[in-house]
C-alpha cells in the first residue's frame, strides 16, 4: 500500500468523555471513534491529521493541545464560536462491555461540511493520499454534509487517493433506517478498504452472516475489506483467497471502548508501511488486545511499548 510517510486525514467527531466509577466518581477525558483511530496510528509513528470542527472555549483549547502532543496534526481542526463539544459519559459492567450516554445534538462537528470556513478545508483534503472514517461520520454530518463529502471522495480518489471506512452502525444516531441504508450504499461505493462488522451490517440491513455481509461489501466494488467478526477475529477479503485471523488471546477484559478504533489504527499503519493484509491484521489484533485490557478510548502511551513503530 506504500510507505508510512504518505498524508493521512481522519475525519469525524471527538467529544469529552466523563467516565463513571465504581464509586461514582468521574474522571474527564476526550474520545471519538475517528480521533481515537488517529491517536493510535500516530502512537505507531504515522503522519496523520485529525479533521472535525470544535467551539474556541477552553475545553475545546485543550483538546486541541492534546491532540498535539499526542502527534496529531490540527490544521485541519475549524473552530466555530459560541458552540461546544460534544459529551459523553461510559458505564462499564463487570465483564468490560459498556454503555455509553450522549450529550451532541449542538456539537459543531455536526456542521463540518457547510461552515464558512468548509471550501478551504475541502481544497486541502483533496490533497490527502487516505482519508478515513467512520459510519458514525456519516451520521452526525447529515444528509447535506453527506452530500459534500461523497463529492470530496469521488475527487480524492480521482487524483489516486483512497479511502478506508469502518462501518460502526449506531441506530439511534439516523432517522431512519432507510436513510442509514442509503447513505452506507453510497458510502461503500466510494472506498478502497472497507473495515465492516459483521454485526454492524447484519444489524442494518438484515444480513444473515458473515458471508452475506462479505458478498454486499464486495458488491459495491470494495477490493480490499477486512470483516470484524462477532467471535474474536476477523476475516481479510481481497485479490487472493479469504483469510480469517484470529485475534490475540486476552485473558481479562477491563474495557472494550474503542478496540474497533484501534483495530483499524493497527491495520492501516501496518498497511501504510507496506506490509501485507493478514500481517496487517495481525498487528491489529495485537494493538486491540493491548487496548482492551485498560479502562478509557485512549490508553496510556506507556502502555503501548512492546508495540513497535511503523
Amino acid at each position: 500500500m506504500g510507505t508510512s510517510r504518505r498524508r493521512v486525514a481522519s475525519l469525524g467527531e471527538c467529544m469529552i468523555e466523563l467516565f463513571r466509577r465504581p464509586d461514582g466518581s468521574l474522571t474527564m477525558g476526550f474520545g471519538g471513534d475517528t480521533l481515537n483511530t488517529a491517536v493510535y496510528m500516530a502512537r505507531l509513528g504515522v503522519p496523520v491529521d485529525y479533521v472535525t470542527a470544535l467551539g474556541e472555549d477552553s475545553t475545546s483549547a485543550g483538546m486541541i493541545a492534546a491532540w498535539q502532543a499526542e502527534g496529531v496534526g490540527t490544521d485541519h481542526v475549524l473552530r466555530v464560536p459560541g458552540r461546544l463539544p460534544g459529551l459523553y459519559m461510559i458505564e462499564t459492567d463487570d465483564s468490560g462491555e459498556r454503555r455509553f450516554l450522549y450529550w451532541r445534538d449542538a456539537a459543531p462537528a455536526r456542521d463540518l461540511f457547510v461552515l464558512p470556513q468548509t471550501d478551504a478545508l475541502l481544497a486541502e483534503l483533496e490533497r490527502y493520499d487516505l482519508l478515513y472514517l467512520s459510519g458514525i461520520s456519516l451520521a452526525v454530518w447529515g444528509e447535506r454534509g453527506r452530500d459534500v463529502l461523497f463529492a470530496l471522495l469521488d475527487r480524492v480518489r480521482e487524483r489516486g487517493g483512497r479511502v478506508a471506512f469502518d462501518t460502526n452502525w449506531r441506530p439511534r444516531l439516523w432517522p431512519d433506517i432507510d436513510t442509514a441504508r442509503h447513505a452506507f450504499d453510497a458510502m461503500l461505493r466510494r472506498t478502497d478498504i472497507a473495515l465492516p462488522g459483521v454485526t454492524d451490517l447484519r444489524d442494518l440491513y438484515g444480513d444473515a452472516d458473515a458471508a452475506a455481509v462479505l458478498d454486499r461489501v464486495r458488491g459495491c466494488g470494495v477490493k480490499e475489506i477486512v470483516l470484524k467478526l462477532e467471535a474474536p477475529g476477523c476475516v481479510v477479503a481481497g485479490d487472493g483467497p479469504d483469510t480469517d485471523v484470529p485475534a490475540e488471546r486476552v485473558d481479562t477484559v477491563v474495557d472494550t471502548t474503542a478496540a474497533g478504533d484501534s483495530f483499524s489504527a493497527g491495520y492501516l499503519a501496518a498497511r501504510l508501511a507496506g506490509r501485507d493484509a493478514v500481517e496487517s491484521a495481525r498487528a491489529a489484533h495485537k494493538l486491540a488486545a493491548v487496548v482492551i485490557q485498560h479502562r478509557g478510548a485512549i490508553i496510556p502511551a506507556g502502555a503501548m511499548s512492546e508495540l513497535s513503530k511503523v
